[in-house]
């Protein structure tokens, strides 16, 4: 049924080059006034493109267990400098808005000063009005006046610091996406508002899960917009991964019904659905992703098996909120954190890891399939800090 809609829908249209596909993608994925999407979303800048080592594989992979013994899963490479170096150069220019804002006001501040209380207040103002959230501020602060309080100290010293203490808060949140063999399919739910990156994010991950040797099938549950069912046609025809639709309007519980009967039928290792773009503050929008919730549970009492919420960096501290809700409403299981090269508010992931016990699977810091790459907090906090060497 799906297979014929979509060719009716999108026989007369070829599948776009890379880059008009991006276009397309931050074009559809961009709020509008009729979402009532916070205007703090601004669409994403375009990376400028760098040879690149192989990435890493993003999933852990969990195996069939025998009659005897569990399901053990099978590490993939950490990311680090070694068998990256392309993505850690990534992540530093796509981070450089958020760690200029940093480390140009530490340097403001500790300019041939010692470390006394007014300009450790002044620090953690910096810090705070960066998107880093009280809590770590106050953390980062008192590190440095245990060792260092009325002492000369460096600009240089500060951003260690600062990088010490923001990864050892994300560290316990640096956790892989679990792919389990033994569900088939492996169903992920990826919800979110408008404009932060669902559709796109679904088509970098299906492309990274087939290079990893997973089938993966594409459910287009966003039946509110034409552009959205489109948008996922054109990331299952590039993957090569066969997408479940409807006509516009059509139940989007349903869809994901029939989405995860299909995917049994067909044996999928993966099954993404996408869903409508809502505002935290929609309640009636919000249940209606209580429902998809509800009747997945029908077919599979263990499914959704991953609630993904992808976040858009942009939004600064709104993203706290929108956490918050969807959390309660769908149980959300992991985040993606799109568009931190567009922003100077990348620090709201270390306020986000101060509030919620939620692993961290993957962020974005541009366009391309390469530039959603796997969390690592390490990496992370020292482009964030500035501090990388």
């Amino acid at each position: 049924m799906a297979k014929n809609f979509l060719s009716g829908l999108f026989s007369k249209k070829k599948p776009p080059d890379d880059t008009a596909l991006e276009q397309q993608s931050a074009q559809e994925d961009a709020p509008t006034a009729d979402d009532g999407a916070p205007e703090a979303i601004a669409p994403p800048q375009n990376a400028a493109p760098e040879p690149t080592a192989t990435p890493a594989p993003l999933t852990e992979i969990v195996e069939p267990a025998s009659d005897d013994e569990p399901a053990t899963p099978t590490s993939p490479p950490e990311p680090t400098e070694k068998n990256n170096p392309g993505w850690l150069s990534r992540l530093s220019q796509g981070l450089s808005k958020s760690s200029s804002r940093i480390s140009d006001g530490v340097a403001g501040i500790f300019t041939k000063r010692k470390l006394d209380q007014e300009t450790l207040d002044e620090l953690e103002e910096l810090l705070i009005t960066a998107d880093l959230g009280v809590a770590a501020a106050e953390r980062i602060t008192d590190s440095l006046a245990q060792d260092k309080f009325d002492k000369e100290i460096t600009d240089a010293e500060v951003r260690e610091t600062l990088a010490g203490e923001v990864a050892a808060t994300l560290e316990p949140l640096e956790k892989p996406l679990l792919i389990n063999a033994e569900n088939r399919p492996h169903v992920i739910l990826m919800i979110g508002v408008n404009g932060s990156g669902k559709t796109t994010t679904i088509g970098k991950l299906a492309q990274k899960f087939k290079d990893d040797g997973l089938s993966v099938m594409l459910a287009a549950g966003d039946t509110f917009r034409a552009a959205a069912i489109e948008q996922l046609s054109v990331w299952g025809e590039r993957t090569g991964a066969p997408v479940i639709a409807r006509e516009v309007g059509a139940d989007a519980a349903g869809l994901a019904f029939d989405a995860v009967k299909e995917a049994k039928a067909a044996n999928a290792d993966v099954l993404f659905i996408d869903t409508a773009g809502r505002l935290q503050n929609k309640s009636a929008l919000m249940d209606e992703l209580a429902k998809i919730v509800r009747v997945l549970k029908k077919l599979d009492a263990t499914a959704p098996h991953d609630v993904i919420l992808v976040l858009d960096a942009t939004v600064g501290q709104n993203a706290i909120s929108q956490a918050a809700a969807f959390s309660d409403i769908a149980g959300v299981t992991g985040l993606v954190m799109t568009k931190l090269d567009g922003t100077a508010r990348g620090g709201v992931l270390v306020a986000l890891g101060d509030k919620f016990v939620l692993p961290i699977h993957f962020i974005g810091v541009g366009e391309s399939v390469d530039d959603l790459q796997t969390f690592h907090a390490e990496s992370f906090a020292r482009a964030l800090a500035g501090a990388v060497d």
